[in-house]
């Protein structure tokens, strides 16, 4: 059998330093290299450096690639100043979440970061929708990105990148910056809920930034992190994972995501069909706390009064709080920040509380 899987440029320090790498997306990435719970609190006490190489990258450059975005995400790209990132959606006709992405808008161009799952099929998708006077290039292939985030993330950053980086502020990026020799795009962005910064370089720089950091940064409590924290420390920020939070059957406003959907903006693939589930919605996302011991997992229903009235999405313990906590979507009756549930697991009801993220 022929193994389609893809390797990160940083594959080779994954399978000398973890015994647990999987195909994710289509990426052989570690699960983790030490432990969970000490790669999630290395995080959220000191920094942890991921490899999150799998994110594609679709480049739309001409004078009407801003016209462009506005038509296939929600969010109003008008907005955007160069040097920003936006975080948005990409929608079919139906109004069903094909993606979550970011868009930056560059000096020449826009970047849009998709998830690693299907990259080829939305980029096709979105030549399908190409108008005049723009290119569309899917250069996933030729960027690695890593994450290094943490409360002392600047700290160790700035020790080797020559400009203020507390400039960078939050859902902002520097581009054409020099970073032991190399050219790199630094975003102060990230998926942890901690201060942090993502970079994108070529396949020849990654190793050199990336042996660099956890070779002279052990003092600062550095640590390679896989993509077990990344998923703990997500879910504490009640952040979406594609997959399970949100797919191709849910829409914006039904997972809690009106706040980047503009109405307003004008029409955009999906908007008249987001607008009427808007006022017709009948299902929403919703975070909960476990009341009892017990690990929420996908799947598990969701039971009010006898009845199932929902499922989970993501669940996990929470490594900070030492307490299960989950995303579920549930019928609104029975939303309402407080109210008690019980989610079902393993045939035995386990009572939990609908909550305000992130927890």
């Amino acid at each position: 059998m022929v193994d389609n899987i893809k390797k990160t440029a940083l594959y080779d320090f994954h399978k000398a330093n973890s015994n647990n790498v999987i195909d994710f997306s289509g990426f052989y990435l570690p699960v983790f290299y030490s432990s969970i719970m000490g790669e999630h609190q290395s995080v959220r006490k000191d920094a942890g450096l991921f490899d999150v190489s799998h994110m594609g990258q679709i480049l739309i450059s001409g004078s009407s690639s801003e016209k462009f975005i506005q038509m296939v995400t929600t969010n109003d790209v008008s907005k955007l100043k160069k040097g920003q990132a936006q975080y948005s959606v990409i929608c079919n006709e139906e109004g069903g979440i094909i993606d979550d992405i970011l868009v930056y808008k560059r000096e020449s161009d826009y970047m849009l970061v998709i998830n690693a799952s299907d990259i080829d099929n939305k980029f096709k998708w979105l030549k399908s929708l190409q108008i005049k006077e723009t290119k569309i290039e899917n250069r996933s292939k030729e960027y690695s990105m890593i994450a290094l985030q943490g409360p002392k993330s600047r700290k160790i950053l700035q020790n080797f990148i020559n400009m203020d980086i507390s400039k960078i502020r939050f859902y902002q990026f520097a581009q054409n910056i020099d970073c032991l020799g190399h050219n790199i795009l630094l975003s102060r962005t990230g998926y942890t809920g901690e201060l942090g910064f993502e970079i994108y370089c070529s396949h020849d720089a990654v190793n050199d930034i990336w042996s660099h950091i956890l070779d002279n940064f052990k003092d600062h409590g550095v640590k390679p992190a896989g993509l077990g924290c990344r998923d703990t420390l997500r879910l504490e920020m009640g952040y979406h994972l594609y997959g399970n939070d949100l797919d191709i059957s849910t829409d914006p406003f039904m997972a809690g995501l009106g706040w980047i959907t503009s109405l307003s903006k004008g029409a955009f693939i999906g908007s008249d069909k987001i607008s009427s589930k808007k006022i017709s919605q009948s299902t929403c996302l919703v975070y909960f706390i476990m009341a009892e011991k017990s690990i929420p997992r996908p799947g598990y229903e969701i039971i009010v009064n006898e009845k199932v009235v929902g499922r989970v999405t993501s669940g996990t313990i929470s490594p900070s709080l030492n307490v299960g906590i989950g995303i579920g979507y549930l019928n609104q009756d029975y939303s309402q920040k407080g109210s008690s549930i019980f989610i079902s697991i393993r045939k035995k009801m386990r009572r939990a509380q609908i909550v305000k993220a992130p927890f």
